[in-house]
């Protein structure tokens, strides 16, 4: 999540990242979402430049994504994920089994690097029909100022701690601890937190789309 604008729309940057043989720089270091793009990436037969086609991004901003120099939006890592042909989710590593106790230890967490935000899955399986999120939303932090939407039905935002500032279509609403809000996921939102102190959010989403 990212409060920071993308570059990476067709044509918003002039930078290319090569002829588009796929080859991405390996100076990633540890950031697992860009070793894992480029690894379904290259499992698929996708080069830089198909996959960014495919994804409506540059091919230096894909290759910039893939190095770990840059983090994508979650507009933009959709965008990126549905043209792998996957879904968000399936960007990070999840060996949960599907059950009905989760230890707090054994939660899935994605780490949004550079986005001052943070994920904790509640629910151990993609394949349930019910999705429960924890974000940790630092001060600045959102999921970008380009609205997006998902494949789910309906989710329902409840805010735990601190403020929430939440775009639906284009209307506004400031959240406060103790405020949910139920929509439709497929109307394009997006989210902020204005505030001085970190948000805790809970996201539920059903069906599962991340």
């Amino acid at each position: 999540m990212t409060l920071q604008g993308d570059t990476g729309a067709v044509g918003s940057d002039t930078g290319s990242a090569g002829p588009g043989t796929g080859a991405a720089g390996s100076d990633n270091g540890g950031d697992p979402l860009a070793r894992r793009i480029r690894s379904l990436r290259r499992a698929k037969h996708f080069t830089l430049r198909e996959l960014a086609e495919r994804a409506g991004v540059t091919e230096s901003f894909l290759s910039q994504v893939e190095r770990g120099h840059t983090s994508p939006s979650i507009s933009t890592l959709r965008r990126i994920a549905v043209g792998l042909g996957e879904s968000i989710g399936s960007l990070f590593d999840d060996d949960a089994e599907p059950g009905l106790l989760l230890r707090a230890a054994d939660r899935r967490i994605i780490e949004y690097p550079g986005l001052h935000s943070r994920d904790e899955f509640l629910t151990p399986s993609k394949n349930a029909k019910l999705q429960v999120i924890l974000s940790v939303i630092e001060p600045g932090g959102g999921t970008g100022e380009e609205a997006y939407a998902h494949e789910s039905d309906e989710e329902c935002v409840v805010v735990l701690e601190g403020t929430l500032d939440l775009w639906i279509g284009e209307t506004l609403y400031h959240l406060e601890p103790g405020d949910s809000i139920t929509h439709s996921s497929r109307l394009p939102h997006w989210n902020r937190n204005n505030g001085t102190l970190p948000t805790k959010v809970l996201f539920i989403i059903t069906p599962p789309s991340y």
